[in-house]
């Protein structure tokens, strides 16, 4: 990692944070699909500005409901530059200074876990987005990996989707480094899980040479053998429809913490 290149892309980084805060604040799209794409270009173009690579195997599903393991907080950006989308992010998000903001005026459907009613509210956030045409990404673990296995998929977003009828679509994610990064690693400077204070881990990562994310979309949405109701057996299913994705990517087995 070298700290120069940290600090050259920090400051590129805000100054499209700058840029496209501005554009928000002036515009104030008021539908979903402006709301959107503005994200989708703002991420796009922080990525490129940064140096990030992307190889895409299948199709960003057009609509329905995409599910995902889930990494780090680059995940977000990287499925925003593909492809217009609303993802539901965790109630905490909103807390945080700027992005917060942001989080909310691109459209995220948010959660409160352990709040009464608030399952039903994703689900009016999530419709919202399908009558839009738009499809909508979520990370069922929860939580954050360092990348060598995923964890149990929680069933309670996947009911409200499947309660709609949206079409599910498997997805899965992970990335690469290229050479002179000295001793850092995916799973510790990329990944961004456990404990790491979120801050110091950013600036690590601008540091770093040769990012490369890969993502693997199913040929086709995820046919479950069960009824919408039937709540665990659908979200192991889908676990295996991410896991799959996994061994097309890595050739090795998934590790499964049920």
């Amino acid at each position: 990692m070298s700290v120069f290149r940290s600090v050259a892309r920090s400051i590129r980084l805000a100054g499209y944070f700058l840029k496209y805060g501005m554009e928000l604040l002036v515009r104030r799209p008021k539908t979903r699909e402006g709301r959107a794409d503005w994200l989708h270009r703002f991420a796009a173009a922080a990525l490129h500005g940064l140096g990030i690579e992307i190889t895409v195997s299948g199709n960003f599903p057009e609509r329905g409901a995409v599910i995902s393991n889930h990494l780090s907080y680059l995940d977000i950006v990287v499925y925003a530059a593909l492809h217009p989308c609303v993802f539901v992010s965790k109630a905490e998000v909103t807390s945080y200074p700027v992005l917060g903001w942001m989080t909310k005026m691109a459209g995220t459907v948010f959660v409160a876990r352990g709040h009464g009613g608030s399952a039903l509210k994703a689900r009016e956030g999530m419709q919202a987005a399908f009558r839009a045409d738009l499809p909508v990404v979520f990370f069922p673990e929860g939580t954050t990996t360092n990348g060598e296995g995923m964890l149990k998929f929680h069933s309670g977003l996947l009911a409200q989707v499947r309660a709609v009828g949206a079409e599910v679509t498997a997805a899965h994610i992970c990335y690469s480094l290229g050479e002179g990064n000295g001793t850092a690693t995916v799973s510790d400077d990329i990944c961004y899980w456990g404990d790491v204070v979120l801050v110091p881990h950013i600036f690590r990562l601008l540091g770093l040479r040769g990012i490369h994310a890969e993502l693997e979309f199913a040929e086709a949405p995820i046919v479950f053998s069960t009824k919408p109701e039937e709540r665990k057996r659908a979200a192991q299913e889908a676990w295996v429809a991410v896991a799959e994705l996994s061994r097309i990517q890595s050739g090795s087995e998934p590790v499964h913490h049920f």
